[in-house]
């Protein structure tokens, strides 16, 4: 049987008909249907089943707030679970599947779980599946799964790719209703560059259905001026299909754009995540009906007064042929007299108020429509569909009157302000004794650093719920928000008359315990009114307690329809007032986005980006063996026609330390930290002191966090009084600058520093060995002697015509010069280095060769040495540690009792007798067992090679009480079973007088 009417529609296209299957049963709908206006048209009452009970789901909304028609919608590589029937356009071949039934919607097993009801009271999983305790995991969990199941996840990796955007204007305007179009008409207006974003693909929200009329027009006609006008404007840009999705510190925001879910396998990227920055941000989000908690105001077939307006004038779709509207405010009276417009009857208007008399009411009356005012409904009969409903007093006498048969119930008890963005960043709120909702408090707005409000309300997310006043207060915001006059005011908006409305939380108002029982406040989690009483008598009386202890608001839909009653309920159990008990927290994002959305273009091979070298192509040209350093492929070793890996390594390090090798080095972390408190920063990030450095000089420093563990360490460079330049480890660059960032803007945002992350700005060319100088001295344009560039100096000037700063830097132990040069030019200074080096046996040399002399050398390695459980002092870097300066990240956990234990294991070198070179990490094994029968373990290997210019094996190693255990021979296990035995040595092998890299 087919709900669709014979004419009217404003958003279908009745030439445009579309194909769709609903549990695989084949329907059809309309061009501008959503999958909840064509399911209704075609008769589908029934959509889901509830979470906890089972019970039957049918449409309660028309859009976001929607929390029962949910479904899974696609195939394949498209599949996506949980996708909200009221906001997915139809499109031809859309294929949809209820959730949550087996073995099928209509007659699902789980739906006993209604008959138990009694036994599974709010918290009842807190109380049952603790006990037998092994039941847990054969018992109690599967079961929890298989009832509690939303939907399928996808088998398939996903088809659709996404997309980010950034976006910096001076206006965002949140919401394209006849408010969001005031006021990104007076900003736009003023020359504010403005961004306005809906998330549905209509523009001026409910006014059109409503009857609205703004300057003495039909508020459609004001809305396509309003829309010409502004997309004319330059300044201006408008999208549609996109929610505001959270709003966050400094004027960002997150809009979600659903670019092609209406349009699928088009090529266009499916969800587009807008990153915005914002001088100020209008949220014209407007407000959502409330529900009324009655009996059986579950049952499908029980809507929003709102949403079966939205059905009937929008896309002529009848929810029922023969509707009761029960309501404590005016505005549900519209919806009866939309419904007798369509030619739909409507028997009764059930109003709790004594009396109405209004303009609204009166309409009614002279259609034909009986108005039972002082009245309630008792409760909704039917299971699967509405099929009437029992009346009663409103103050609950006089017992139940006759059953009177309907098939539709539209229900409004009120409207909420959406005040959810405004909530993500701060904004507080106040009570509306009048309208009963919360609102946006305006003298307790988000502030910025500058102390200046950056978020505020228009129209019916301010609390106006008339027209003419939605539009004031939207030209108000607009205005303000662009910093502009206020300008003519706008044009004025019809308004009937209404009649206060009444709150009403329990309908009737004395109802029994049996009827609360069967009063839902959360749909999807099926919480009832008598829950939340329960949780109130059982001391989770706090508003967030309860909400954990009953699930309330913790649904798909994040407690739209269901917070304000529940906090009603809870007040009254209180026996205190709605704003005593307070709300709960709203946090981003507004509603679910999709994953895809905030990954992005990350993904596949682009899930992390690949870093790469200027030199690069010249590394794969001549054979380099790459490997992964962080994000960045460095060259491993370049091996020769025939050469192993190993051969290669020895080649490289032989060649350097005999000649001069060259090294790409591009990767270091290179991070600028300026400002009049720089100095100070840095002291406290590093363990020595970097205040007292002077221009022109480097310092080896270490980074360590809050628990006294080294994170990272590197060089740091003075550039000028102001500024430093500080080097990473290859892979530590974003980290620690986020380290920097956080302190930065957490705890010393009024120190006076700036910093820059720079290491793709530059290639770093490092030329190694004895014949170092001479290389550079043959590219001229820059004195590099000992006494121009002293160890641990640098200058700038140029080499061989390129602008470059030249650190005496090293990290092998051999005179060593790092020409830092603009990324763009660098290959070209790479080839120039390579072709001065040619008649000395220039050698490029990889990681692995990198690594080989820096351990020769004793050098420490970020990752090697470190595990997150070494402090600076276990690897003998005390001299590094300042006690000149008070404080500095990591001090006082240093200071705790098991940091300075006598047993901790200290770094060493380790060789083993025989000459071999010992496994990587490689436990070194004591007498006896431990408490757990397993051998004591003294000490491990961190790093172990075999020494080209010694040619034998060397480790370095933490072993207990390391640096006093000279000499002594270890005996370490490897994983087949053998052990071999090494000897406790310092950890320098190479040049211990440092003589070779100070020449």
């Amino acid at each position: 049987m087919s709900f669709r009417l014979d004419q009217g529609g404003r958003l279908i296209d009745r030439n445009a008909p579309l194909g769709f299957t609903f549990d695989t049963e084949p329907m059809q709908g309309l061009s501008g249907d959503t999958l909840a206006s064509a399911l209704l048209a075609n008769g589908q009452t029934l959509v889901n089943r509830s979470y906890k009970y089972h019970r039957p789901r049918g449409i309660v909304a028309s859009g976001a707030e929607e929390p029962n028609a949910l479904v899974g919608l696609g195939q394949g590589a498209r599949f996506e679970p949980d996708q909200r029937a009221t906001t997915t356009e139809l499109f031809n071949g859309l294929t949809a599947m209820s959730q949550n039934a087996w073995p099928s919607l209509g007659f699902d097993m789980l739906a006993v779980n209604q008959w138990v009801s009694s036994m599974m009271p709010a918290g009842f999983y807190y109380k049952t599946f603790i006990w037998p305790r092994p039941f847990w995991k054969r018992v109690y969990e599967p079961l929890i799964r298989e009832a509690a199941a939303s939907g399928l996840p996808p088998k398939e990796p996903d088809a659709d790719t996404y997309e980010h955007f950034y976006a910096h204007v001076d206006v965002l305007v949140v919401g394209g209703g006849i408010a969001g179009l005031q006021a990104a008409l007076t900003a736009g207006r003023s020359g504010a560059r403005v961004l306005l974003i809906e998330q549905t693909p209509h523009w001026g929200g409910r006014a059109p259905v409503d009857g609205v009329e703004i300057g003495g027009q039909p508020a459609d006609a004001w809305i396509a001026a309003s829309l010409s006008e502004l997309r004319g404007m330059d300044n201006v840009t408008l999208r549609a299909r996109c929610m505001g999705a959270g709003v966050y510190d400094h004027g960002f925001a997150l809009g979600y754009e659903r670019v092609s879910d209406h349009t699928p396998g088009d090529g266009r990227p499916r969800h587009r995540l807008w990153k915005i920055r914002a001088g100020h941000i209008v949220t014209a989000t407007g407000a959502i009906e409330r529900p009324l908690s009655f009996a059986g105001n579950d049952v499908p077939g029980v809507m929003l007064a709102s949403a079966v307006r939205d059905y009937v004038v929008n896309y002529d779709v009848a929810p029922g042929r023969r509707t009761v509207v029960v309501t404590n405010n005016d505005d549900a009276y519209r919806t009866a007299l939309a419904l007798i417009d369509a030619g739909l009857e409507v028997p009764l208007v059930v109003d709790p108020r004594e009396r109405n008399d209004g303009p609204l009411a009166r309409e009614c009356a002279r259609r034909g429509v009986q108005v039972e005012t002082g009245a309630a409904v008792m409760k909704v009969k039917g299971r699967q569909r509405v099929e009437g409903v029992m009346l009663c007093r409103a103050n609950g006498t006089g017992g139940a009157g006759a059953l009177l048969d309907c098939d539709c119930v539209a229900m409004s008890g009120g409207w909420s302000p959406v005040v959810h963005l405004w909530s993500h960043c701060g904004g507080k709120l106040q009570w509306s004794e009048e309208n009963a909702h919360f609102y946006p408090d305006a003298s307790r707005a988000p502030t910025g650093a500058d102390g200046e409000p950056f978020v505020s309300t228009a129209g019916a997310a301010s609390g106006f719920l008339r027209s003419g006043d939605v539009l004031t207060d939207a030209a108000s915001k607009g205005a303000a928000a662009a910093g502009a006059e206020a300008g003519e005011d706008p044009p004025a908006a019809t308004d009937l008359e209404e009649v206060p409305m009444q709150p009403v939380w329990v309908m009737p108002a004395q109802a029994l315990p049996e009827l609360q029982s069967k009063m839902f406040l959360d749909f999807q989690n099926d919480v009832k009114v008598s829950d939340v009483r329960l949780a109130a008598q059982e001391g989770y009386e706090s508003v967030e307690l309860a909400k954990r202890y009953t699930t309330l608001g913790m649904a798909n839909d994040q407690g739209k329809l269901s917070n304000i009653n529940g906090l009603a309920i809870l007040a009254k159990t209180r026996n205190e007032s709605i704003p005593q008990v307070g709300t709960t927290t709203f946090r981003p994002p507004y509603q679910p986005i999709s994953f895809g959305s905030i990954a992005g273009e990350a993904r596949g091979e682009t899930f992390q980006p690949l870093r790469r070298t200027p030199m690069y192509d010249w590394h794969e040209e001549q054979g380099a063996y790459m490997e992964p350093v962080g994000q960045w492929r460095r060259p491993y070793c370049y091996p020769k026609q025939g050469e192993s890996h190993a051969d290669a390594v020895s080649r490289e390090v032989m060649a350097t330390r005999g000649s001069v090798g060259l090294l790409d080095a591009s990767t270091l972390g290179k991070i600028v930290v300026k400002g009049p408190d720089a100095g100070r920063f840095l002291d406290m990030l590093y363990t020595n002191k970097m205040s007292s450095l002077k221009p022109g000089r480097c310092r080896y420093g270490l980074m360590c966090n809050e628990n006294g563990f080294l994170m990272d360490d590197g060089v740091v460079a003075r550039l000028d009084e102001d500024t430093f330049l500080c080097h990473t480890t290859s892979g530590g660059a974003d980290h620690v600058h986020g380290w920097m960032e956080d302190w930065l803007q957490c705890e010393w945002w009024d120190w006076k520093v700036y910093t820059a992350n720079l290491t793709e700005q530059y290639g770093q060319i490092a030329v190694v060995g004895p014949n170092a100088r001479a290389v550079l001295e043959k590219l001229g344009g820059l004195d590099v002697s000992k006494e121009a560039l002293p160890f641990m100096g640098w200058v700038e000037g140029e080499l061989a015509g390129f602008p470059v700063r030249v650190y005496r830097i090293s990290f092998s132990g051999e005179l060593s010069f790092e020409i830092a040069v603009p990324a763009g030019q660098a290959r070209a200074l790479w080839d120039k280095v390579l072709e001065a080096g040619r008649e000395v046996g220039i050698t490029p040399y990889g990681t692995e060769a990198l690594h080989v002399m820096r351990a020769e050398k004793g050098f420490i390695m970020i990752g090697d040495e470190t595990d997150g459980t070494v402090i600076p002092q276990d690897l003998g870097l005390d001299w590094a540690i300042s006690k000149k300066k008070d404080d500095y990240l990591g001090k006082r956990a240093q200071e705790r009792s098991h940091m300075s234990r006598p047993d901790r294991w200290k770094l060493v070198g380790i060789e083993t007798l025989d000459g071999s070179v010992l496994p990587d990490g490689a436990y070194a094994v004591g007498e006896g067992v431990n408490a757990n029968g397993q051998r004591v373990t003294v000490g491990r290997v961190t790093s172990t090679y075999r020494s080209p210019m010694l040619d034998r094996g060397i480790a370095m190693g933490l072993v207990e009480r390391g640096s006093e255990r000279m000499g002594e021979v270890l005996k370490l296990a490897t994983t087949d079973g053998r052990m071999i035995e090494a000897k406790i040595v310092e950890p320098v092998f190479y040049d211990p007088e440092g003589e070779k890299q100070d020449v």
